[in-house]
C-alpha cells in the first residue's frame, strides 16, 4: 500500500490549483481516494507532485511524508495533538 501524500496542510493555491501541502490538484486528490487507482499511478504521481515543489516546501513535504509513512499521521496532525495535551 502506498500512503497518501496528504500532510494535512489543505489549502489550494488560487492560481495553480495545487495544494500548498502536497502539491496535488483536485483531480489527483480524487484519484488517490479511488479504490481502482493502481499503485503504479500513485508512485508516478508522487514523483510528479515532488517535481512541482522547491526549497522549503519540498523539504517540509519530505520530512512530513516520511514521518506519516512511519507513524501513521503527518507532522501537522502530531503538532495539533501535542498542542491539545
Amino acid at each position: 500500500m502506498i500512503v497518501s501524500p496528504c500532510i494535512s496542510i489543505c489549502k489550494s493555491d488560487p492560481v495553480t490549483g495545487f495544494c500548498y501541502g502536497c502539491a496535488r490538484n483536485s483531480k489527483e486528490k480524487l484519484n488517490w481516494k479511488d479504490k481502482n487507482t493502481t499503485n503504479e499511478w500513485k508512485s508516478q504521481n508522487l514523483l510528479v507532485i515532488k517535481s512541482r515543489m522547491r526549497g522549503w516546501q519540498l523539504e517540509s513535504f519530505k520530512k512530513s511524508y516520511i514521518y506519516k509513512c512511519e507513524n501513521g499521521i503527518s507532522l501537522e496532525k502530531k503538532r495539533k495533538i501535542d498542542l491539545n495535551d
